[in-house]
């Protein structure tokens, strides 16, 4: 039994038959140390939120969604966050890996972290710089918009730098609002599956096995996390919740 998210419901449906190749996106999310990008994915793939996460190692997610009516396998490679240094941004060499590895990529930024925001600007420069001519899609996500109180970026410049960019923009809650995060996430799908795939033509198939070959090595494909390892944690911050209630 594989999970599979229709972008409406959430439900368990028998192995798929493995003769039918799906069309595969893949999605590289970006950004700061803390801004919630293990969340959104999460969110975005299960509808369910947990707020306490291991430092980001690096998990690849891949689950098999409905995009307007077509079976597509999507692929979401969280990344470790960036890091300010007295030398401007440090990234693991992984970061660049995945941009080259990927379809599309979401930089995310906390509403509550100005220096998250100002990150945003060299990491879309990052991407720009290893894509090259193939620039792929970029959006950006301003995350933590329900921490009125604690907000320290502005809700204009978001939507600001993102017209610099030349990127759509979304400002989400993780926490609060899945419609919110599911939006911006699927918008990005539905933009990805009208572009036609890549054709492998005889001639060039040995050259593409052989740069997939070169390219694997640089991202080492790290394991999945376990589903219901994800459900146990999440039903322990429900349990959490409701011994504090109960408490009071």
């Amino acid at each position: 039994m594989r999970l599979i998210h229709n972008m409406t419901t959430i439900a368990e449906y028998p192995a798929p038959d493995y003769s039918v190749t799906n069309r595969s996106i893949k999605i590289a999310v970006i950004g700061g140390s803390g801004v919630g990008k293990t969340a959104l994915v999460v969110r975005f793939l299960t509808r369910r939120f947990i707020g306490d996460y291991e430092r980001n190692a690096g998990n690849l997610y891949s689950r098999e969604v409905q995009v307007d009516g077509e079976k597509v396998t999507i692929q979401v490679q969280d990344t470790p966050g960036a890091e300010m240094t007295d030398n401007g941004i440090s990234l693991p060499e992984h970061v660049t890996c995945s941009i080259q590895w990927a379809d599309a990529v979401v930089l995310v930024y906390s509403v509550t972290d100005r220096c998250s925001f100002d990150q945003i600007e060299q990491l879309h420069q990052l991407v720009v710089r290893v894509s090259g001519a193939n620039m792929p899609p970029v959006i950006l996500l301003a995350n933590k918009s329900d921490m009125v109180h604690l907000r320290r970026v502005d809700s204009q410049q978001g939507p600001l730098l993102a017209t610099t960019l030349g990127c759509s923009f979304f400002e989400v809650s993780a926490s609060e609002d899945y419609s919110q995060v599911h939006d911006a996430f699927h918008r990005l799908c539905c933009q990805l599956s009208k572009q036609p795939p890549p054709v492998s033509s005889p001639s060039n198939t040995s050259t593409s096995t052989t740069t997939e070959k070169r390219r694997s090595p640089l991202i080492p494909r790290p394991k999945s996390p376990n589903m219901q390892d994800l459900k146990r944690r999440f039903k322990q911050v429900l349990s959490a919740k409701v011994r504090t209630v109960t408490s009071v």
